[in-house]
């Protein structure tokens, strides 16, 4: 009588298909990626000033940059004092979204106060400040 070792039936047909996983993995991340909302930068480097009482800001919201050297830039453009207004009155006129000016530390105070106006008069109900958070 032959003798047959546990061993030879572990290996005899086990065998685990992996196929319905990676399938799985790959919907998750297809959804996460067509799911996830990108923040969107200005296009030039602004140093923040500091802030001591932080609040999150919201995701979808029109993004308005002042650099150091007091130019007014909106997604990568340069759009000046005078044009903000113009532009946000355009993107508010799609959706009520909230307006959010990063201004540089060495933003001129004058710059700033009339792009803050500028926003105000074009019609942006909510208007934020982005400051450093350290």
């Amino acid at each position: 009588m032959a003798r047959r070792s546990i061993l030879d039936e572990a290996d005899s047909g086990t065998a685990i298909d992996l196929s319905p996983m990676i399938d799985c993995i790959f919907i998750l991340l297809i959804f996460f990626i067509v799911t996830t909302v990108f923040v969107e930068e200005p296009g030039i480097e602004v140093t923040k000033p500091d802030a001591t009482v932080d609040a999150d800001l919201e995701k979808n919201s029109i993004i308005v940059a002042i650099s150091a050297d007091n130019k007014v830039v909106y997604g990568g453009r340069e759009v000046g004092v005078a044009g903000v207004g113009a532009r946000v009155r355009q993107l508010l006129a799609k959706d009520d979204l909230p307006v959010i000016i990063q201004a540089d530390v060495r933003t001129e105070h004058g710059v700033f106060s009339d792009v803050w106006s500028e926003v105000k008069n074009a019609g942006a109900k909510k208007i934020s400040v982005s400051t450093r958070n350290d």
